[in-house]
C-alpha cells in the first residue's frame, strides 16, 4: 500500500517520496524539486545534453533544469544568448553544468566550437525559448553559438516556450511552432499560470522536472513506461441546461485532467481526451502534442457517448471529469423570466446515469479503469468515503481528490489519496497537479 517513506530537502528543493507497493514490487517516485522520475531515466548511460537558454525572466528556472540532469548523472553543456545572461550569469551556469560555458562562434576555434557541441550532443533543450527565438529557430538564422549547434545537431531538440500570452497566440509564433515540429522539433508546454507583471494564463514556461523528464523520455525507452498503450482521459466539468441561457454545473477548470493527459503522453501513451467544459488555453498544450487526440462534450450524456465509445478499444480510463450528478427533469425552450413570479423558482432534478460505474461493469479483461472522486470531506472521514466510493463504483484505482473553498478547484496544486483495493491507509500525494498526475500514473502502472 502506498505510504511516505521520506522527505529530502536540498538547497531549498524540497522532494516528497512516495512508495508504491503491489505484489512484492516496490516503486519510488520521487515529488518536488528532485525532478519526477529524471533520477531513473538513463540510468545505464550519460547523456550529452546541451541546454540553450535565452533571454526570457524564466532562465532563473533554468537553473534548476540543469542541476537535475546533472544530479542524474548526465553531461550537460549550456549555451546561452547574450541576453540570456542579462538574466542569469555566465559564472552560474558554469559551476551548475560543471563545464565552460561560451556564447561566441568566436571561441574555442580551435576545437570548431560552433558545430563541435551539436555534433556531440544526444539531446539538446531549449529553456526558455521566447517567441523571438522560435522565429531564429525556424528561419534558420546560425549567427550565435546556439543557432549554429541547432543546425549541426541531429540529436533530438526540445523546446520549452516561455512568453506572455498573447505572444503565445499570435500567428507569427503559431506558424513558426507548426514550422519546427514539421522538422521533428518537440514542444513541451507551456503551462497556464501567473506571468511575469501580474497576468496569468498559457506561456508560463513548464516547470523543470516536466521538461527533464519529457526531453530524456526522448532518448531512453525506459521513461516512456507507457509506449503501446491507449488510454482515455475523461476532464472539465459537465453542464446540464436549465433553457438556452443557464445551466447546472461546477468548479472544475479541467487543469488535473490535462496534466494527466500530458503526463500519460510524455510517457510514451496514445491519449484521446474527452472534454467536457474546459477552457481552450487550459487545453492548448494538450491540443498540440502529437499523441492526444480531442473530442469535447457538453453534457453527462454527451460525455456518456463520447467516453463510452473511445473506452471500447483503450487500454486505460481515467475519468477525471467532475460530472453532474444531477439535471433538470424538463429543459425550457426559451430562458425562463422572472415576471410574475413570487422571488422563488422551483427546479426539479433527476439523477444522471454513472459513466464510471457503467465503464467498470462493462470493462473488457486487462483494461483498467480509474476514476476521481471530489469530496469535502477530511481525516478518516475522506478515507471511509473513498473506500466506499471505491468499492461501489468497482473501479481498479480511486483518486480521492479533497476539494473546498480554496483548494481542489481552480488553483496549481493539489492532494490526492490514490486508493487501489488493498490499500488500508495510504499517503496523501500533494504537488503540482502534473507532479500529482506523475504520481497516479506511477500507481496505475503497478496495477497492471
Amino acid at each position: 500500500m502506498p505510504r511516505v517513506v521520506g522527505h529530502a530537502d536540498d538547497n531549498g528543493a524540497h522532494a516528497e517520496q512516495v512508495s508504491f507497493e503491489r505484489a512484492g514490487r516496490t516503486v519510488d517516485a520521487e515529488r518536488a524539486g528532485a525532478a519526477i522520475g529524471v533520477s531513473g531515466a538513463c540510468e545505464n548511460r550519460a547523456v550529452f545534453v546541451v541546454v540553450g537558454v535565452t533571454g526570457g525572466i524564466a532562465a532563473y528556472k533554468t537553473v534548476q533544469l540543469v542541476r537535475e540532469l546533472i544530479r542524474a548523472g548526465h553531461d550537460v553543456h549550456v549555451i546561452p544568448t547574450d541576453d540570456a545572461l542579462r538574466f542569469v550569469g555566465l559564472p552560474t551556469w558554469e559551476a551548475i553544468s560543471r563545464n565552460p560555458v561560451t556564447t561566441s562562434v568566436h571561441d574555442d576555434v580551435a576545437r570548431v566550437r560552433h558545430v563541435s557541441l551539436g555534433q556531440r550532443a544526444d539531446l539538446v533543450v531549449v529553456a526558455p525559448a521566447t517567441a523571438n527565438t522560435l522565429a531564429r529557430m525556424a528561419a534558420g538564422l546560425a549567427d550565435d553559438l546556439l543557432g549554429t549547434t541547432l543546425l549541426a545537431t541531429t540529436a533530438p531538440v526540445v523546446v520549452a516556450p516561455a512568453m506572455h500570452t498573447e505572444m503565445w497566440g499570435h500567428p507569427a509564433t503559431v506558424a513558426n511552432l507548426a514550422t519546427l515540429r514539421e522538422r521533428g522539433v518537440h514542444v513541451v508546454g507551456p503551462a497556464d499560470g501567473e506571468l511575469t507583471g501580474g497576468d496569468s494564463g498559457p506561456g508560463r514556461m513548464s516547470e523543470p522536472e516536466e521538461i527533464a523528464r519529457f526531453a530524456l523520455g526522448l532518448v531512453d525507452a525506459d521513461v516512456r513506461d507507457l509506449a503501446g498503450l491507449r488510454v482515455v482521459v475523461t476532464t472539465g466539468g459537465t453542464r446540464e441546461p436549465i433553457d438556452p441561457v443557464r445551466f447546472v454545473g461546477n468548479r472544475s477548470s479541467g487543469r488535473q485532467g490535462v496534466a494527466v493527459a500530458l503526463a500519460a503522453a510524455d510517457r510514451g501513451a496514445d491519449v484521446h481526451v474527452v472534454a467536457a467544459h474546459v477552457d481552450a488555453h487550459v487545453l492548448a498544450a494538450a491540443s498540440a502534442h502529437p499523441r492526444i487526440t480531442l473530442s469535447r462534450a457538453g453534457t453527462t450524456a454527451e460525455l456518456q457517448t463520447a467516453t463510452t465509445d473511445a473506452a471500447a478499444t483503450a487500454d486505460i480510463v481515467v475519468m477525471a471529469a467532475a460530472v453532474a450528478d444531477y439535471r433538470v427533469d424538463r429543459v425550457a425552450d426559451r430562458k425562463l423570466s422572472k415576471d410574475g413570479s413570487d422571488g422563488t423558482l422551483t427546479l426539479t432534478l433527476v439523477e444522471n446515469p454513472d459513466i464510471l460505474a457503467g465503464l467498470a461493469a462493462e470493462r473488457r479483461p486487462g483494461q483498467t479503469i480509474v476514476g476521481f472522486a471530489a469530496e469535502t470531506a477530511t481525516g478518516d472521514e475522506l478515507l471511509e468515503r473513498g473506500h466506499r466510493k471505491r468499492a461501489r463504483k468497482g473501479v481498479d484505482l480511486l483518486a480521492v481528490n479533497e476539494v473546498g473553498w480554496q483548494h481542489g478547484f481552480e488553483v496549481e496544486e493539489n492532494s490526492l489519496l490514490l486508493l487501489a483495493a488493498d490499500d488500508d491507509a495510504p499517503a496523501p500525494v500533494r504537488g503540482t497537479k502534473r507532479r500529482v498526475a506523475d504520481a497516479l500514473w506511477d500507481a496505475v502502472l503497478l496495477l497492471r
